[in-house]
């Protein structure tokens, strides 16, 4: 009876300890501060990112705009009657799922050939390199076209530094409760 008792809380313990386990992907605000817009020059915003598997895109966009995936035809041709997903609301984020380009265009009729489109080349993740290195307790960021950081998310936005601060405590219990043990 000891035995298991001793094997349920060193699981709890190791459950706490995964918690604290950073989560490395990285949430883009597409156009930055500018969003989703007309005046927004996306070939700019995209220069010196790295998108990877596991990362995200936000699109921030008032009810004039829309957000649709298309094929890389479609989107050279600006169309948008073949969607592979289409976004309304003014909030969209879309998960980079698989490594390859991902294209995205307005599907309001002028936008996209007014430069309201983006392709996005995404990587495969690295199983140890996270996509961005945010200082050691600095809160997640987002900046201007004009220095364009992206924001480092977990599962929220505010939580990285609690839950480093929680791994390390978890870390402490882990190595009390086998000292008790043995």
């Amino acid at each position: 009876m000891e035995s298991s008792s001793i094997i349920t809380f060193l699981s709890i313990v190791v459950g706490i300890a995964l918690l604290g386990m950073p989560c490395h992907a990285t949430q883009y605000t597409v156009g930055d501060s500018a969003g989703w817009d007309a005046s927004t020059d996306f070939n700019t915003w995209l220069q010196g990112k790295t998108f990877k598997v596991g990362d995200s895109l936000s699109f921030q966009y008032t009810s004039l705009h829309s957000v649709m995936e298309v094929s890389k035809a479609d989107y050279t041709a600006c169309s948008s009657s073949n969607a592979i997903q289409s976004y309304t609301g003014g909030n969209t984020v879309v998960s980079l799922k698989t490594a390859g380009t991902m294209y995205f265009i307005c599907g309001t009729p002028g936008h996209c050939a007014g430069g309201m489109k983006i392709a996005v080349p995404v990587t495969a993740a690295a199983s140890t390199t996270p996509s961005t290195t945010p200082a050691a307790n600095s809160p997640p960021t987002t900046t201007t076209p004009s220095g364009t950081t992206p924001t480092t998310t977990s599962s929220t936005s505010d939580s990285a530094p609690i839950l480093k601060n929680i791994g390390l405590f978890s870390g402490a219990v882990l190595v009390m409760a086998a000292a008790f043990v043995l």
